[in-house]
């Protein structure tokens, strides 16, 4: 009568939840050469261009795929690849930098018009308080206004 019990493994018993005790749930203890952060493939314009002929040239059937498993690539980079050289030919294909654009420098004839606009801004505001006070004065005086259509008229 003698049972024997089960080895430990690392699978989790059913019921129980998938890791126990800090273990991983699969394998062995976790690989410390992983970067703990992954990196974004950037390919050259070249690369992408051969690439593109490469799958040009497939005409079997399954050859694409194994171009792309060879390479390691997915459709949607060719996808991708096509559309950019289609809209920007060769150039299209050149890698951009990623995150916001840059802000445009405004140039030096831009700088001087947004002066001069601020410049007669100025003067504007000055000449409506100007004109403000004196429809304030000729009411305080009694003195009517007359109206700019009327005087056309009048002379």
């Amino acid at each position: 009568m003698d049972e024997q019990q089960p080895e430990p493994t690392d699978e989790p018993l059913e019921g129980q939840p998938e890791r126990s005790g800090g273990r991983p749930s699969r394998g062995g203890a976790p690989d410390p050469e992983v970067v703990s952060r992954p990196t974004r493939r950037r390919f050259a314009a070249e690369y992408k261009a051969s690439i593109l002929r490469e799958a040009e040239a497939c005409t079997a059937s399954g050859s694409m795929g194994a171009l792309l498993r060879r390479e390691g690539l997915y459709s949607s980079h060719l996808a991708n690849w096509r559309k950019q050289e289609a809209a920007h030919g060769r150039a299209g294909l050149a890698p951009k930098r990623r995150g916001p654009k840059p802000t445009p420098q405004p140039s030096a004839r831009e700088q001087q018009l947004e002066r001069e606009n601020r410049k007669l801004e100025k003067r504007l505001a000055k000449a409506e308080a100007i004109i403000a006070f004196q429809k304030k004065v000729h009411a305080l005086l009694g003195i009517p206004l007359s109206d700019p259509e009327t005087d056309e008229d009048v002379s």
